[in-house]
């Protein structure tokens, strides 16, 4: 896909003025951007608009217990909005690293490169000023939200969660003295394509081999004792991956609320050993395919409407699997065979007909071998950038 499917045609910039976002009124045209940027464009899925709003506002997002953001938005000579990015202090990951990095997120811009110059700039500078060495992203605010940016797959339309952009992006950040630091794969699974025989015999293996093992699907009876378990299993399981960040008790309590309004409890499991929680599992409907109706980001008052004729009509026939982990002791013995199969089978159970897995981190070669095995195809790649400040 070509650049210029993208909806807004500006003339090189001769005049950029980058303005950092101080009121309301800047906040809502630093929201607004993107539904402009891409009007109309057959793969962009907009997402609510007040979901992006609680995700900047600090009184909503328990990320700014720990992390502090600087929007801005690029304005051309008449005041026109040609861009924007946000410049990122995540303090938990300054915290577990101390290694100097600030973030950028939540960057769009016009395919004009003396607007995403400028926009990077301003970012950089005001990360310079935090006392900061380097700046990476994009993370929108963190690699806990949606994180990445697509660099191939334009074709296609992105899952619940996953970003998307156009491919000059890219460009612009590698022109800007940006390098990739991190690729991330998203690998999808369809049903007529599955070769579970081998995962089969694999898993009747396991099974025999950890007969205290069980598993269980989510109790929505007790959701907040569920989701502390599921979170703690997560801080360790995920503890040595490559730029990962624990999350706060109030970050992952914020992550389910949102999440009970969308998961299948059917598609939660959890693994136990002799009744401890060990692994788990989650699967949640991709309900961009329903969204992608809503184009204007809002609900009401038309967009409701369209949102439940989708999902009456049954557009949503994918899930999505963002998160599984298991606890360090239990590495090597298997048990993310078992999710996976059991994944596959209740899926198909429940309707749907393919899941994409996303994202894989690059470093994660066990993983990426097992999806190849399975029949999984790479959809979808993204990656982190860095430079230095």
């Amino acid at each position: 896909m070509e650049a210029a499917t993208v909806s807004v045609h500006t003339p090189a910039a001769k005049t950029v003025r980058v303005v950092p976002v101080a009121h309301f009124w800047q906040l809502r045209r630093f929201i607004g951007f993107p539904y402009r940027l891409y009007r109309n464009h057959p793969y962009w899925v907009p997402p609510l608009r007040r979901d992006v709003a609680e995700t900047l506002n600090p009184k909503k997002n328990p990320f700014f217990e720990h992390g502090t953001m600087q929007p801005f938005l690029a304005l051309d000579a008449q005041g026109r909005v040609l861009g924007r990015i946000a410049a990122i202090v995540n303090g938990m990951h300054l915290k577990k690293y101390n290694d100097g990095v600030g973030f950028f997120g939540f960057f769009e811009c016009v395919p004009d490169f003396t607007v995403a110059q400028a926009l990077f700039d301003a970012a950089a500078e005001w990360l310079r000023h935090q006392g900061l060495r380097y700046m990476r992203g994009p993370t929108n605010p963190s690699l806990n939200d949606v994180a990445g940016l697509l660099v191939d797959g334009f074709d296609r339309a992105p899952s619940i969660l996953m970003p998307y952009n156009p491919p000059y992006y890219a460009t612009f950040l590698e022109q800007a003295g940006f390098r990739r630091v991190m690729t991330m794969w998203a690998y999808y699974v369809h049903k007529k394509y599955l070769k579970t025989e081998k995962l089969e015999r694999g898993v009747a293996l396991v099974r025999r081999r950890n007969p205290t093992i069980t598993l269980r699907t989510l109790d929505l009876s007790r959701y907040e004792e569920e989701a502390r378990i599921v979170l703690d299993i997560y801080n360790e399981a995920w503890s040595d991956n490559w730029g990962h960040v624990p999350m706060t008790e109030n970050e992952f309590r914020h992550l389910a609320r949102a999440m009970r309004q969308v998961i299948d409890p059917e598609l939660v499991f959890i693994l136990e050993d002799a009744g401890r929680p060990i692994a788990f599992s989650l699967i949640i409907p991709n309900l961009n395919q329903a969204l992608r109706h809503v184009r204007n980001g809002r609900l009401f008052p038309f967009g409701l409407i369209k949102l439940l004729l989708a999902m009456q009509l049954g557009v949503v026939y994918e899930t999505r699997m963002p998160l599984m982990g298991i606890r360090k002791a239990y590495h090597g013995r298997g048990l993310d065979a078992l999710l996976v199969l059991e994944t596959i089978q209740r899926g198909k159970l429940r309707g749907y007909e393919a899941c994409e897995m996303s994202w894989v981190l690059d470093t994660n070669k066990v993983l990426l071998n097992a999806l190849e095995h399975l029949g999984a195809v790479v959809d979808k790649a993204y990656a982190l950038y860095e430079r230095p400040l």
